[in-house]
């Protein structure tokens, strides 16, 4: 069965992004300029995850933010980009440590070219990150970059010594999500905001909006992996328990179900055996239905929504404000 995620939220993100369009359209730009090499292999892969339909959420964060601060200059559209090559670095690493075939309804690029030549991929565009953000003599922001990234890097091997393990707790999930995916929304928010003319309190309040939308987002993106439609998706759903990942909905349905329970089995099985049956899965569907366990994991989501929201009190009303307040609204109203 399929169960479906409720907001009554537009989720129209060309609406919420339309007062930076241009500027993120120049992040477009940059990230294709400054990943040109005389490795033709670099730009043509680079060209290749560019066209496969991200998001681009964090680059328009940061410029959301510097705008909300009172910067107009030119640094926000180069610190975008720094932060698209610093998450697609993420990404094409990611996809090779969860032997992940599909990204976004396409080939994940080292089912296309190989594991050698993605991690080296990854690691270029880190690298490469890094020398764009030393363009302006900024170093509080690159070392603001590199906390960030090595937070990430530390949240992805945590999770991997959590993969495979169903006894994993809620707050051990969290610590995984804050690390992977709310330092890099906080930081990208933190940075836009340092451009401006922003005070300390300020810049704090969009740290922890950003850092609140994260968590919002990966609970929402975790949920769609039982929720959502396969062709919507872009990827086989089921995915995070074949690849031995437990999540908040499944740790909820065990802790309801008890370590005896139906879904517990089913969810130790999945993990253990790294496959999943059409006709367990609908068992296990049904069983998260039934404790409630995606509204237990979605009332989560809400709850980090809505404290990301409370820290753009500090500001006075805009467009730029009002896009960040549709933001999150638009992350729970998600179905790909």
């Amino acid at each position: 069965m399929n169960l479906v995620l409720k907001s009554s939220a537009p989720a129209n993100l060309a609406q919420i992004f339309e007062p930076i369009r241009a500027d993120l359209d120049a992040v477009e730009e940059a990230y294709a300029t400054h990943i040109q090499s005389r490795v033709e292999l670099i730009p043509e892969i680079a060209r290749y995850i560019q066209t496969s339909g991200g998001k681009r959420v964090r680059p328009a964060l940061l410029l959301m933010a510097s705008r909300l601060s009172g910067y107009e200059g030119d640094r926000a559209v180069l610190y975008g980009s720094v932060i698209e090559f610093i998450h697609t670095a993420t990404l094409v690493h990611d996809d090779i440590i969860d032997a992940s075939e599909l990204r976004r309804g396409r080939e994940a690029v080292h089912s296309r070219w190989g594991n050698d030549i993605t991690v080296l991929l990854g690691d270029y565009l880190y690298i490469k990150s890094m020398g764009l953000a030393l363009t302006y003599d900024s170093i509080d922001i690159v070392r603001l970059l590199c906390d960030v990234t090595l937070r990430m890097i530390e949240g992805e091997l945590y999770q991997l010594t959590k993969t495979g393990v169903v006894e994993i707790s809620e707050e051990e999930h969290f610590e995984i999500i804050r690390r992977k995916t709310a330092y890099l929304f906080g930081g990208a928010s933190e940075i836009g905001c340092r451009l401006g003319t922003s005070d300390s309190e300020q810049q704090q309040s969009l740290r922890e909006y950003g850092f609140n939308l994260g968590i919002a987002f990966q609970l929402v993106d975790d949920l769609l992996d039982f929720t959502a439609d396969q062709s919507d998706l872009g990827k086989p759903v089921g995915g995070d328990l074949r690849e031995g990942k437990v999540t908040l909905a499944a740790i909820h349905v065990m802790q309801c179900a008890g370590p005896n329970g139906r879904a517990t089995e089913l969810i130790r099985t999945a993990v253990r055996d790294r496959a999943i049956s059409i006709e367990s899965w609908r068992e296990l569907s049904t069983l998260l239905h039934h404790h409630r366990s995606i509204d237990y994991a979605y009332g989560k989501a809400v709850e980090f929504a809505d404290a990301a929201k409370s820290h753009l009190d500090r500001f006075p009303p805009s467009a730029e404000r009002d896009a960040l307040l549709a933001l999150p609204d638009y992350v729970l109203a998600r179905d790909r």
